[in-house]
């Protein structure tokens, strides 16, 4: 296993704006034999019409595989879109001083995008404007 992401999504249509909180993380893979535990953090991106058209990234956490974020970041989405377009893509990195960071795992949220869970997630966002709604997802490869 990949491990979880716990995410809260908030979708405000009058103000075009799509606020997402990265909650916490569980379960992560050791990406790197020789340390005890990682340095994950997380990377997140707007898709719209299967495009990135933005991107922010969280704060590493330092030697944990259960980190806790709490972090809140707020996309503009495209004017008048009701989300049925738009998509966030979070990735979780083992952040690393020396080489590439590693890819730890993935989740694409959207309606078109990934398992039922994460679809269910999507339009229960969808269906309550101006409510944060909170899910665990499994990370993908």
């Amino acid at each position: 296993s990949r491990g979880e992401l716990l995410v809260s999504l908030c979708h405000q249509p009058a103000a075009n704006r799509l606020t997402v909180v990265v909650l916490k993380a569980r379960n992560l893979p050791k990406m790197d034999v020789t340390e005890l535990a990682g340095d994950p953090y997380v990377k997140l991106y707007l898709l719209y019409n299967g495009q990135r058209i933005a991107k922010k990234k969280s704060h590493v956490k330092k030697r944990t595989l259960n980190p806790v974020y709490n972090e809140s970041f707020v996309f503009e989405v495209p004017g008048n879109e009701d989300l049925r377009n738009v998509a966030v893509e979070f990735q979780v990195l083992d952040w690393d001083r020396v080489t590439k960071n590693e890819v730890i795992g993935k989740i694409k949220l959207g309606l078109n995008n990934g398992n039922d869970l994460s679809v269910k997630h999507w339009n229960e966002v969808m269906s309550n404007p101006r409510k944060q709604v909170a899910e665990w997802h499994k990370l993908a490869e």
